[in-house]
């Protein structure tokens, strides 16, 4: 049975931004909330969210297309239904967005996009789009220099993320990422080895977090280039359960998960992101895909609304843009 929102992803896809209003519209209910990443904050309707999304991208980019790799669709343990898309939108960047100066030359965003679904239609909307990548590629960047390596991430290795899925695996690999989650939270109250990474994690994998963090291969390249310098930073991370939602899902090999916020944890320590340790507590939105291979995560997509982050610190991205671009004036 074909899935409601695939008219929309369709049509994006061909770059027909009339026919995408229509199909999003139609797969909606009238009140959809959407909770977008900073700085579009949280808006209702399909037909403001659409404009505040799309249409405002399009602009920038008059040949907008849209071009999923990952598309799965489960039952997190609560029973509601969710389809998780992750992709990148591409055009030529002829106009600026955001303030962010136009290159002229083609541009790539990461974008993960979930979708709740009750009724046959969409019920909640939830979206990171990489705004931070757009700004590396116009050469604006306002923030420390990325531990991992910066650049277009790229879909799963299989080439499989769209499926057909194997349903009969989903359960076995949502299992596997939740109890590999909860062996991480074990640290550092207890030492590094509590963790157990080799037992969950291929020894080749590949973590693509997002632009400000970058890419990094291997456990050891993820445990140096972000683990380390984000435990540092904040070893209370999984101790504010209370305060924080996940919904967990899978299809295949392929799990996603998501919460608006689902970590909760105080900056006491310096060096993530070049950040200092204000004492400060802050919540952070992540929406993720692990890909599995013979029992292993052998790929983990990872978007952070950092953009978020910085706001709740009173670091105004945009503003320390807009004064670099002054700069090159």
């Amino acid at each position: 049975m074909t899935h409601p929102l695939a008219p929309f992803r369709s049509a994006l896809a061909q770059g027909d931004l009339s026919a995408a209003r229509a199909a999003f519209a139609q797969a909606c209910a009238p009140d959809v909330i959407g909770h977008l990443c900073h700085p579009f904050g949280d808006v209702t309707g399909a037909e403001a969210i659409f404009d505040a999304l799309w249409t405002g991208l399009a602009q920038a980019w008059p040949d907008l297309e849209r071009r999923d790799w990952i598309a799965i669709s489960g039952r997190d343990q609560a029973g509601a239904d969710w389809l998780g898309c992750g992709g990148t939108y591409v055009g030529l960047f002829r106009s600026p967005w955001m303030g962010i100066p136009a290159t002229g030359h083609m541009a790539h965003m990461r974008f993960h996009e979930f979708y709740r679904m009750s009724g046959g239609k969409v019920r909640e909307f939830q979206m990171i789009w990489d705004i931070p990548q757009i700004m590396h590629q116009a050469s604006v960047w306002p923030l420390a220099p990325s531990l991992g390596r910066e650049g277009l991430v790229p879909g799963p290795a299989t080439c499989d993320g769209l499926g057909p899925h194997d349903p009969a695996t989903s359960e076995a690999s949502r299992t596997h990422v939740i109890d590999m989650l909860n062996a991480m939270i074990r640290h550092p109250k207890q030492p590094p080895e509590a963790m157990e990474l080799p037992r969950f994690w291929h020894h080749d994998m590949t973590w693509y977090g997002p632009s400000g963090i970058g890419t990094m291969r291997g456990i050891d390249g993820f445990r140096r280039r972000h683990q380390i310098p984000f435990l540092a930073a904040m070893p209370d991370r999984g101790q504010h359960e209370a305060e924080i939602t996940h919904h967990f899902f899978a299809e295949g090999a392929y799990v996603g998960v998501t919460g608006w916020p689902n970590m909760a944890q105080t900056l006491t320590g310096g060096g993530w992101l070049g950040l200092p340790g204000t004492g400060q507590k802050v919540t952070l939105r992540s929406l993720d895909f692990w890909r599995l291979e013979r029992g292993k995560i052998r790929e983990n997509w990872v978007l952070v609304d950092l953009l978020h982050l910085y706001h709740q610190l009173g670091i105004d991205v945009f503003a320390r843009m807009r004064d670099l671009i002054g700069e090159c004036l």
